[in-house]
């Protein structure tokens, strides 16, 4: 059984905000992991009500997100969808380790950069 996943988009990243995101990225996930359908949907201004509404909305299991507010996280979480908060990096890497079980929330999934070695 596929679950939909949402993620909050600013650019490239994760949305700092859940309340923020003017865009937002669903995909549909198989079973075994395999990314089925994707599509972005640029909003037409940020609110959180009117997005967790989409969430309901679109049969949403799963929302990848940094930052959110208590009362949308207790809302979302009532209603059954799983949201994995204070996520923070690019959303392509978000994806890639959910899809591979590997995403929790907390995780920070920017590159470090290396350090340079005196010498």
């Amino acid at each position: 059984m596929s679950r939909k996943l949402l993620i909050t988009l600013c650019e490239n990243n994760i949305a700092p905000r859940f309340d923020l995101a003017t865009e937002v990225l669903i995909c549909s996930i198989g079973p075994d992991g395999s990314t089925e359908q994707t599509r972005t949907i640029v909003l037409a201004h940020a609110s959180a009500e009117d997005l967790c509404q989409m969430i309901l909305e679109e049969g949403v299991d799963v929302v990848i997100c940094s930052g959110i507010e208590e009362q949308f996280h207790e809302y979302l979480t009532w209603k059954g969808v799983t949201v994995l908060d204070s996520v923070m990096g690019p959303w392509e890497k978000a994806l890639e380790h959910f899809r591979t079980n590997r995403l929790q929330s907390g995780d920070i999934l920017f590159d470090r950069p290396e350090k340079k070695q005196h010498g």
